[in-house]
């Protein structure tokens, strides 16, 4: 079954921390106010996305960091209809102070924990190109993204590599060319890149040798045989009917997946529905129960292209190369989206779940063109959250566990 790959970087849409009454949030207001705002967002994007087949996995909050850094330099009305787009709701200077915030708090403010979970932005911009010291002030203060000056008009393949290196190191391997080539023009004249990577433990871990041969039933009617993990977990859960809803913790309770699983084999219904508040007050009723989990192990790898969603949402003119107004990054011609390329990566197994994601912006100048059951054997959505701030990290659907 096809595999469908989704862009958008570091990151995090978030409802508000409904997740776990057990983990008190400290976020400041701002904080939480942007991640609800970014999970509606993510959940709008999830609708453009899901018209297509085939498993679907990205970071909703690297796209939305990704994007916040380029709205910095966004004037008029490409500035009004990236923040319509993005429900960016919050003043500029509070949205990315917001946003600073938010990423020291998904870096649990440098302090060591048992999960690993990083955030990383840079900017890379074409040498001498005048770029503002605003800009370039905000976007250091706010998002920690220093300017690495490149060449992309006389040496492009030099500084396609030496973007996809630095994606690669902070995703520790996992997002590789990021960047293919012809992704960078010789009008590049700059690139916002995002990069996550999160890495930890079940709470309660499943027991390898109760992994065995299992049927998952696709939506198509039709059966597979995949490895399934099985245990009997204390955890958060609730029937709803016509959905289950299931919360499995990684250690320290600071983070949980979140499982959708629909009740008949067709996701149509379910997703039609999914929005930020329907997630929110489906996780805000679950209770404390003694589950039997059936779930499959996957790894799923997903890249592409968001511009046609990002037009479909509302935010065209940013993609405009005679319209758009990013006067506020640099001096020199005006620079307008080219691209927005996105790619994530999943491994769920026994022990816990691997992820990483980055997202790039690619810019050009104008002159260019009590008991329950969770049996998860059909297709389901998942999601990642911090539960300190209800950040949505990471947004996905399987439909097929063999389809890598």
């Amino acid at each position: 079954m096809k595999l469908l790959c989704v862009a958008f970087l570091a990151g995090v849409l978030a409802w508000s921390a409904s997740a776990s009454s057990q983990l008190p949030t400290k976020a400041k207001a701002d904080t939480l106010a942007l991640a609800a705002d970014n999970n509606r967002f993510a959940f709008d994007l999830y609708g453009q996305l899901r018209q297509k087949d085939g498993n679907l996995f990205l970071s909703p909050y690297s796209i939305s960091n990704a994007l916040a850094m380029t709205y910095a330099g966004a004037r008029g009305q490409t500035a009004t209809e990236m923040a319509t787009t993005m429900h960016f709701k919050l003043a500029p200077e509070r949205l990315h102070a917001g946003f600073e915030d938010l990423m020291l708090e998904l870096n649990n403010r440098g302090k060591p924990r048992k999960a690993q979970l990083q955030v990383a932005n840079r900017l890379w911009g074409q040498q001498n190109y005048g770029f503002l010291p605003a800009f370039l002030k905000l976007s250091e203060t706010h998002y920690r993204a220093g300017l690495k000056e490149v060449d992309f008009a006389g040496h492009t393949e030099q500084a396609r590599q030496a973007i996809n290196a630095w994606v690669e190191e902070q995703t520790k391997q996992k997002i590789k060319d990021l960047l293919k080539p012809g992704a960078l023009t010789v009008d590049t004249r700059l690139v916002l890149t995002n990069a996550i990577y999160f890495k930890a433990a079940w709470r309660q871990p499943f027991e390898p040798k109760a992994t065995v041969d299992g049927t998952f039933h696709l939506n198509n009617n039709k059966d597979i045989t995949t490895r399934m993990m099985h245990a009997v977990i204390r955890t958060n859960f609730r029937d709803y009917g016509n959905v289950r809803v299931l919360e499995l913790p990684y250690e320290d309770y600071e983070l949980s997946m979140i499982l959708l699983l629909p009740k008949t084999n067709d996701l149509t219904a379910l997703e039609k529905e999914l929005t930020a508040a329907k997630v929110q007050q489906w996780t805000s009723k679950l209770s404390d129960h003694i589950v039997t989990v059936t779930l499959p192990k996957f790894k799923v790898t997903a890249e592409f292209e968001l511009n046609d969603q990002l037009k479909a949402m509302g935010m065209t003119q940013a993609f405009n190369p005679i319209g758009a107004d990013f006067s506020g990054m640099t001096s020199m011609k005006k620079l307008y989206i080219s691209k927005v390329i996105h790619k994530a990566f999943i491994d769920l197994n026994e022990a816990g779940t691997e992820a990483a994601a980055s997202t790039a912006v690619v810019m050009e100048r104008q002159s260019a063109p009590p008991r329950g059951a969770f049996h998860a054997d059909h297709p389901f959505v998942y999601l990642i959250r911090d539960n300190r701030t209800g950040s949505i990290l990471f947004l996905g659907r399987l439909v097929n566990p063999a389809a890598n």
